[in-house]
């Protein structure tokens, strides 16, 4: 029940700034926010978005077969950040876009514009519903089931709440809620931390010596070159999913074009970037804490990392302050990312898809549909309740990122002169994926060598190899 009006008020909170943020609600503030957004409310809120509900509860988990390592990932998001705002921010400035993907039809034209447009429709789609569907199962558990609400009643009430705050204000509601989300975030995060330090009763330098001596807290991989931990490997790969994921994504960059000017948009990327470091530090340090604590109270493992910290938060381990505390986190990371989510995939529709920017109408019936199609695929994955093919589907959406990457710099880097054929372009963009993944089981099954997050560069290779290939100058 505490749970229960916790969250209550959390939603509560969420409407009023809803309210206070929508104004007349017109299209330019549903896809850009008038251009008038603070760069530091930006910079701040795009943390929270960044730290999805499956991020929340995977980060911690991963210490336990990765160590602390994911940081040097992090690390390589520094580098990303600055590429973001130094090469694609000026190109989206310059031609004023609401929708990045505009761009692709300025440089090749309208047949690649739809191309690009479309793989992000798909991986966004998908990867939403994904990440949704894990937070609405948690949920489920922690909230839900001791109230009798059915799961498809609980997904179509939160889906409902989203649409409620989103609907009319669209991105230029999402900045300032994602800054409410990330504090809430943040504060769960450091209230959880707190909690296994009184359970223990370490004071925070005692904490800071647990994780010190614990083997858990490597960082940094450089003598081994085929592990997928290897230095490297993660800096640079945590570069370009920066550039792909944040630069290449209408998602994340429709709230960075709500900034007035360039500079404060590029300042914005330079801050969001340092502060991604520090707030996987804590996670990751909290991560080492629960399988110390876990250790010293004999407590079973679950067989996946990602079920650790529900498990001993919802299970009463760490007192019911830790319970409240989790679920009001995993909320705001699900939200955050979900809400501005609605708002991207709608934008897609209405602006790249059915170039009818202006129509209000349309916006409406389409934030509504993307909602729908959203809670269609969670209540999918629901009856399948396969962890395969969730995670299939995952996969799918992260390999629509490659020819993405692979549009853009071809389009940045090659000369103008040498432009792919239109009709080519969409079986180019569906083939490399496609040889990728055929490529990565292949390699796996001759050499033992599994393809990290490198396998994102190799398909965006392909994809400029193969626009290349069918070019004319």
């Amino acid at each position: 029940m505490a749970v229960g009006i916790l969250l209550a008020a959390y939603f509560l909170l969420l409407l009023a700034i809803s309210r206070w943020t929508a104004g007349r609600a017109t299209n330019d503030t549903f896809y850009r926010g008038e251009r008038r957004s603070p760069w530091g409310a930006v910079a701040f809120g795009m943390v929270g978005a960044s730290l999805s509900g499956v991020t929340f509860v995977s980060v911690p988990g991963m210490v336990h077969a990765a160590d602390m390592t994911y940081l040097q990932m992090c690390l390589g998001f520094i580098p990303g950040y600055a590429l973001v705002a130094f090469i694609l921010l000026p190109v989206y400035y310059r031609l004023r876009l609401t929708s990045i993907y505009t761009y692709l039809e300025t440089r090749f034209g309208r047949t690649s514009y739809h191309t690009g447009a479309s793989f992000f429709l798909l991986s966004k789609l998908l990867g939403a519903a994904v990440r949704l569907y894990l937070v609405c199962a948690i949920l489920q558990r922690l909230v839900f089931d001791a109230l009798g609400v059915p799961f498809a009643v609980a997904a179509l009430l939160l889906l409902a709440l989203i649409w409620l705050y989103t609907h009319r204000g669209g991105i230029g509601t999402i900045v300032w809620t994602d800054c409410a989300q990330t504090v809430v975030l943040l504060l769960a995060l450091v209230l959880i931390l707190g909690a296994v330090l009184t359970t223990e009763g370490w004071s925070v330098g005692d904490a800071i010596a647990q994780i010190r001596s614990s083997e858990m807290s490597r960082i940094f991989v450089f003598d081994d070159i085929s592990s997928r931990q290897y230095f490297w490997k993660q800096f640079i790969s945590g570069a370009f999913i920066v550039v792909v994921m944040t630069g290449l994504d209408q998602d994340m960059m429709q709230k960075n074009l709500t900034c007035r000017t360039l500079r404060a948009s590029q300042k914005n990327m330079i801050v969001n970037g340092l502060l991604y470091v520090p707030a996987n530090l804590l996670f990751l340090s909290l991560g080492v804490l629960l399988y110390l604590f876990a250790a010293r109270h004999a407590i079973a493992l679950p067989a996946s990392g990602d079920d650790l910290l529900p498990m001993l938060c919802a299970g009463g381990y760490l007192g019911q302050a830790a319970s409240l505390c989790f679920a009001l986190g995993i909320s705001a990371a699900a939200f955050s990312s979900a809400d501005s989510a609605l708002t991207a995939l709608t934008t897609c529709v209405c602006v790249d898809l059915c170039h009818r920017p202006d129509d209000e109408r349309l916006r409406r019936w389409m934030h509504g549909a993307v909602t729908a199609a959203i809670l269609g695929l969670i209540l999918l994955f629901r009856v399948v309740n396969s962890t395969s093919v969730i995670d299939a589907v995952y996969v799918i959406a992260s390999y629509t990122y490659g020819p993405l990457l692979g549009l853009f710099a071809y389009g940045l880097f090659v000369p103008q002169r040498w432009q792919p054929r239109e009709w080519a372009v969409p079986f180019i963009c569906v083939a490399a994926p496609a040889i990728c993944y055929l490529l990565s089981q292949s390699v796996a099954a001759a050499f033992g060598y599994h393809f990290g997050y490198e396998l994102l560069l190799l398909n965006g290779a392909l994809t400029m190899l193969g626009l290349g290939l069918f070019s004319a100058k």
